[in-house]
């Protein structure tokens, strides 16, 4: 070779660095670059190559070289098979320690042999192809094209095998997968889910097994590792995971622990619960022991955290804190679960009053937030808490709740306007069908509880003072232009269905309880114009059938008391409105053949049938209201005509015995039948050619009789 050996002197091993970079762009035989590459690998194996060195070193060989050595098959004369390969990803891990070259396509593209690096069995020799192999990666994850060229490209499955095998480096196998898995969970779990199921299942075993500092530590790994989805619930691997987890944590809850021992503990539990909800905690004594234990312990750590907060301490505590509530609102769940409940009596009782004691101190912490502290993501994890608190339990901390009410409401106001960039902590939020709620969606967990509160005169008092009406009409119409952005096929009930609901719920409340309200606020006009809109739309979509009940029956109840309002003049979009409410709620029943006689007996349409429980009180407020309607609005009549209410009306009761049909149903019909026979002479017409008179006696409707004896 043209120069000596490295240098011992810095300055020394600069410039023999230099030649050696100087001969490897321009050597003119295989053994010269060779030798000066085995120089240079040794400079960046001893740490000696800053970034303008490596830069240098890039310029000099390009990516070209180091996959041509990759590739080589015969190494030099008395060398080991895998020297060329060495060589290479010495390079490659030297490149990388620059981001930009670790995002590299070239770089990338070799992903697959890293892989096989991982997976190839590994002797003393090897062992620091393997290292380089993980700084590749590490560098890789790090890049923004990186997550997702590794999952597609086999690295999960490569490293669970490396992490299982226990070989060389398998630690770092695990830390790179929780990288993965804390940037792409859903696509981890896609691809390669019996592979991390066998890590999980390894992890499990250690866990339940250890005995010593091991098991804290495996508290704090395990959390990455439990899919939000596919559950683990769905196979007995995953059944099996569960039982060890919960074995595990009963130990070590079960033990007198130090707050460092505590805290990785209940973040484990809660990642569970967020997993599986109550699933993974078995039924009997001893589940249920474990479970008031687990709830217990949450609403304690709460206590202590918020009742006396210290900014310091406060800030190390919050993900600790927001896993407690995750246990908490598992708690409330567990005491409201009637059907194979895993609690006794008694422990709901004991568990309602210890939590109700922990959101004293929830509420007690939101009084002394700041302005300036609204954007924490942790007020939003406990105005969450709060609201699921809120939904289930109305009769405890009312006055404390009331107090709270103008900054809650604030709160979801200015996060609504805002679009708030505050994101939820790893913990704040349980699983739901559809996903995770959007940050600034406070609203759609205080719902619940606005609805309860507006049933009563105080907080409803202070829930108007404070513009909450304002606030959930743009609340609405905002979900309501999510709603028909979404696919129109039947899914699951997404959250915005279900928001809507309540809020339909709210103003019900609301136009009941405050008449005068709606008439004045001219809220209720904007709210009104949506609703005749907004019904037309959705009667066709028969997954949405219960909300279709809360939009037609708020729409006609406020049609009541804002029958003078421009908008309900005979308008198209009332006329729509009115035809699409009348079809909803003449279609709700039918004639069918009575098991129990030879006839028909009134009963409720097929298609309502499964969601009669939820929208039945619905539809007979929807049928007084529309009867109430009649006589405010004189074109209604007659669109009641042409959507044929009165003789499909007539027509059931003609075919069907009066005997099945029972009381409450019987009134309905009858204040609808009577307003419009009342108030327009075709549709007295009409019921009077199907029998009329003769079936308003049967059944006992005397103001019918009455309404249609009379000339």
């Amino acid at each position: 070779p043209r120069f000596p050996a490295m240098a011992s002197d810095s300055g020394d091993r600069h410039a023999t660095l230099k030649r050696c970079l100087s001969v490897l762009r321009d050597a003119s035989n295989d053994s010269e670059q060779f030798a000066a590459l085995l120089l240079v690998t040794k400079a960046v194996k001893a740490g000696e190559v800053d970034a303008k060195t490596r830069r240098q070193i890039f310029d000099a060989i390009g990516f070209t070289f180091p996959t041509r050595l990759l590739i080589s098959q015969q190494p030099p004369a008395g060398c080991p098979p895998h020297t060329f390969r060495a060589l290479g990803l010495t390079l490659l891990a030297c490149f990388c320690t620059d981001p930009e070259l670790a995002g590299h396509s070239q770089i990338l593209n070799k992903i697959p042999t890293f892989n096989d690096v991982l997976l190839s069995p590994c002797d003393p020799d090897s062992t620091s192809m393997v290292d380089d192999v993980y700084q590749c990666l590490s560098a890789v994850l790090a890049t923004a094209r990186g997550p997702r060229e590794l999952v597609i490209k086999g690295t999960v499955s490569a490293l669970c095998q490396a992490y299982l095998n226990g070989g060389h480096g398998s630690e770092r196998a695990l830390t790179l997968l929780m990288g993965l898995l804390a940037m792409a969970e859903a696509k981890c779990w896609q691809r390669d889910a019996p592979q991390l199921l066998a890590v999980l299942s390894k992890l499990s075993s250690d866990f339940l097994k250890a005995e010593d500092m091991t098991k804290f530590e495996l508290c704090e790994v395990l959390p990455h590792f439990i899919p939000l989805s596919p559950p683990l619930t769905e196979n007995s691997q995953g059944s099996e995971c569960l039982c060890r987890l919960y074995k595990g944590l009963a130990d070590i809850l079960g033990s007198k622990l130090s707050q460092s021992q505590r805290d990785p503990a209940l973040k484990l539990a809660a990642s569970l619960v967020q997993a599986c909800g109550a699933e993974w905690i078995p039924a009997g004594s001893a589940g249920s022991k474990f479970l008031a234990l687990l709830v217990n312990l949450a609403c304690v750590e709460v206590r202590l955290t918020l009742e006396e907060p210290d900014p310091v301490e406060m800030e190390g505590k919050k993900e600790v804190v927001t896993a407690c509530y995750v246990l908490m609102e598992m708690g409330i769940q567990e005491c409201l679960r009637e059907e194979n409940p895993l609690l006794e009596n008694v422990q709901k009782m004991q568990l309602m009053r210890i939590m109700e004691e922990a959101f004293g101190a929830v509420i007690f912490y939101l009084r002394q937030v700041k302005q300036e502290e609204l954007q924490d993501p942790f007020i939003f994890a406990s105005v969450r808490v709060l609201g699921a608190w809120m939904a289930e339990e109305t009769s405890s901390l009312k006055q404390e709740i009331c107090e709270l009410l103008p900054f809650l409401v604030d709160y979801a106001r200015k996060l609504f306007k805002e679009g708030s960039p505050a994101v939820t902590l790893p913990q704040a939020e349980l699983v739901t069908t559809e996903g995770s709620a959007l940050p600034q969606d406070a609203l759609r967990f205080l719902l619940p509880g606005f609805c309860h509160l507006t049933a009563e005169d105080r907080p409803r008092d202070i829930l108007i003072a404070e513009g909450a009406p304002a606030l959930l009409c743009e609340y609405f119409l905002q979900q309501w232009e999510v709603l028909t952005s979404e696919s129109t096929a039947p899914a699951p009930l997404t959250s915005t269905a279900l928001s809507l609901q309540t809020m339909c719920g709210v103003f019900l409340n609301l136009v009941v309880t405050a008449p005068d309200l709606v008439r004045r606020d001219k809220t209720f006009s904007s709210l009104m114009d949506v609703l005749l809109k907004s019904l037309p739309l959705l009667l066709p979509q028969k997954h949405h059938l219960v909300l279709t009940a809360n939009i037609a029956t708020l729409g006609l109840m406020m049609a009541r008391i804002l029958a003078g309002s421009a908008a309900l003049q005979g308008t198209q979009s009332a006329k729509d409105f009115f035809r699409s409410a009348i079809l909803f709620l003449s279609e709700a029943h039918t004639a069918q053949a009575d098991p129990s006689s030879s006839g028909l007996a009134v009963a409720v349409s097929p298609a309502y049938v499964s969601t009669w429980d939820d929208m039945g009180e619905l539809w007979f407020l929807g049928m007084q209201a529309l009867a109430g309607c009649v006589p405010l609005l004189p074109w209604l009549p007659h669109a009641a005509l042409q959507a044929r209410c009165p003789q499909a009306l007539a027509q059931l009761l003609s075919r069907a015995a009066p005997a099945s049909v029972d009381f409450e149903l019987v009134t309905a019909f009858q204040a609808v039948l009577v307003e419009l026979a009342r108030a327009n002479e075709q549709c007295r017409d009409v019921i009077l050619s199907h029998q009329g008179v003769e079936w308003a006696n049967l059944y006992g409707m005397a103001a019918l009789e009455q309404c249609l004896a009379e000339q």
